[in-house]
């Protein structure tokens, strides 16, 4: 089995190649598609291909869109237990003020980064960029 490459804030960002190359360029030229057949041909039949070409592209983005929110969800689940884990008594309470972006730093130096994270209200790419060791998440889509 070939080695994954170690992720950093670089090279952290996934592409699935069928959806983000494939499927969404097409699905969101298809209602610009459908709208000049009906330009071209008016009438029912293309009226209705349009209608349903406007669904589909929706229906596309919004399964996209849920899919992406159940998956933050177990991540910031998993989350709380790991910070519950791994923070000293004073940081616990203050887990649900934490970006999710901490699941990127390993063990060692998460006490640290959740300090300066809270007392400099530092943003999700702040908080990437400040990882000395990366944790990696290769399963996140």
């Amino acid at each position: 089995m070939a080695e994954k490459k170690p992720q950093t804030f670089a090279n952290h960002t996934r592409y699935d190649l069928l959806f983000h190359f494939f499927a969404l360029p097409v699905f969101i030229l298809l209602p610009f598609v459908a709208a000049v057949h009906f330009i071209r041909h008016p009438g029912l039949h293309s009226g209705f291909l349009f209608v349903v070409a406007m669904a589909a592209t929706i229906a596309v983005l919004k399964i996209r869109l849920y899919t992406l929110k159940v998956q933050d969800r177990v991540i910031r689940l998993e989350e709380r237990q790991r910070l519950t884990t791994l923070l000293p008594e004073p940081l616990r309470s203050r887990i649900p003020e934490l970006s999710e972006a901490l699941r990127f730093a390993s063990d060692a130096e998460l006490s640290t980064l959740v300090g300066r994270a809270l007392s400099e209200k530092l943003s999700r790419a702040d908080i990437k960029k400040a990882i000395q060791t990366w944790r990696p998440d290769y399963w996140r889509v």
